[in-house]
């Protein structure tokens, strides 16, 4: 009789452990990603930037991906700084308001895959599982070909992703 209980007080004090990952309403968080695509890589290189829309359904962040077609992937931002384009690592990840469309698309925030394993061209796929910090991770296959023209394409020259 005591073996049971101890196993109810066990599964118990894990669920006390596990992160909240509720809404307001007491549903579990999503987040759902739309539009994903990533670029061509450039001949004889190995990165490239893919680009998407993500929406949660609480407060969440984007904290890690992951895909098989490259070694690493990074959520990066890109601004303006002395009228150069700077890239970095978004090392806390990406942030998502509740219920917000949030656009990754060239010249702001994106996806950096680097290593790629093989070269990516028109018309392939590529899986990115993505990790947040509340919501479950969500797997997304991305087309690969040209984004759609963002103002920062018209304004400035290409640089790979």
């Amino acid at each position: 009789m005591t073996r049971p209980l101890i196993l109810v007080a066990v599964l118990l004090g894990l669920t006390a452990c596990n992160p909240d990952r509720s809404t307001d309403a007491g549903e579990a968080a999503t987040v759902q990603a739309t539009d994903a695509i990533c670029r061509p890589t450039p001949v004889g290189r190995q990165t490239t930037g893919c680009y998407l829309t993500l929406t949660a359904t609480g407060e969440d962040r984007l904290v890690s991906v992951a895909s098989p077609a490259a070694n690493i992937v990074q959520i990066h931002e890109s601004r303006m700084e002395s009228n150069m384009m700077m890239m970095r690592e978004l090392r806390e990840g990406l942030a998502l308001p509740a219920g917000q469309a949030v656009a990754l698309e060239p010249g702001g925030n994106h996806l950096m895959l680097m290593g790629v394993k093989e070269p990516l061209t028109v018309g392939d796929t590529v899986v990115l599982t993505l990790t947040f910090a509340g919501s479950a991770p969500l797997e997304v296959t991305a087309t690969v070909g040209q984004p759609a023209a963002s103002e920062y394409d018209q304004a400035a020259p290409a640089v790979g992703h």
